[in-house]
């Protein structure tokens, strides 16, 4: 996570609009994808990927089903490369290092880059066991540091004071909409720079959605977020920026109202208006 250096430059006497018009040109690039193809095997699944993402925005993935979403998705934290036939050319630069690069440690990457999957998957543990697993597996031995990260992780997930006396029990206890929050809780818990979400309230109930959706409007004070969703209304609800995929290519990348009330290209049109997909 930057800290952004223009919080500091103002007095309270500056007025509001020139503090959001700096805010917006200070904006930074968290990743910049370049020219990327990836096949798997013979199939052509991401042609010529061009998308720049800044950070401490909430960016949406949209199209039609195998659209090439979820694939561009996980080749942000190389998960893609877990398929066998999968290869790829381009480049993906994250802050300004290339994550292709077989010299970029794979470990180091999802240090910095957390992710939220579709249907929660807390471990078979402890909701306290489950927060904790990730920095265990980093070093972290004192109980102490162990308490304040649970603690933490959960005050940021908003879910603290729901499960603050029940840290022991097991975390299939809870129902999905809080699994989905303790997976989110545990992506924390490493202190990720991005949270990469693939459809992360497509299996949650309407309140449990809400949640979510008020929870990734907080998070992004301190940590950019890449989402792939087939929910049109929650991109348009929640995103900065959207990114409209179809046959493997980005269509249209534009400010999210743009997106949905002024496309520029008729495939977008018809996609966001219901006439395909």
């Amino acid at each position: 996570m930057v800290n952004n250096p223009i919080n500091n430059k103002f007095s309270q006497e500056d007025e509001q609009p020139n503090l959001k018009i700096v805010s917006n040109e200070a904006k930074k690039t968290v990743y910049q994808t370049q020219n990327l193809d990836l096949w798997y095997g013979d199939t052509h699944a991401l042609k010529g990927i061009q998308l720049d993402i800044n950070e401490n925005e909430v960016t949406a993935i949209i199209g039609p089903s195998g659209c090439g979403k979820s694939t561009y998705l996980k080749t942000l934290n190389r998960m893609v490369e877990l398929v066998p036939s999968v290869r790829t050319t381009g480049e993906i630069l994250y802050r300004e290092r290339n994550i292709l690069d077989k010299e970029y440690a794979v470990e180091e990457l999802r240090t910095k880059v957390g992710m939220v999957f579709q249907k929660p998957n807390p471990f078979p543990k402890s909701i306290y066991d489950n927060i904790a697993y990730g920095p265990r597996i980093h070093g972290i031995k004192n109980r102490r540091i162990l308490d304040e990260i649970v603690e933490k992780s959960l005050r940021g997930a908003a879910i603290w004071d729901e499960v603050k006396d029940r840290l022991h029990e097991n975390a299939y206890g809870l129902s999905g909409g809080q699994q989905q929050r303790i997976c989110i809780a545990r992506c924390l818990a490493i202190e990720p720079d991005v949270i990469l979400m693939d459809e992360p309230t497509s299996a949650l109930d309407p309140i449990s959605t809400l949640k979510v959706e008020e929870l990734v409007q907080e998070l992004k004070k301190n940590y950019s977020i890449i989402i792939v969703t087939h929910n049109m209304q929650q991109a348009a609800r929640i995103s900065d920026k959207t990114a409209f995929f179809l046959n493997g290519e980005v269509i249209e990348y534009a400010a999210t109202d743009k997106i949905f009330s002024n496309p520029s290209d008729k495939r977008t049109e018809d996609y966001v208006s219901g006439r395909f997909g």
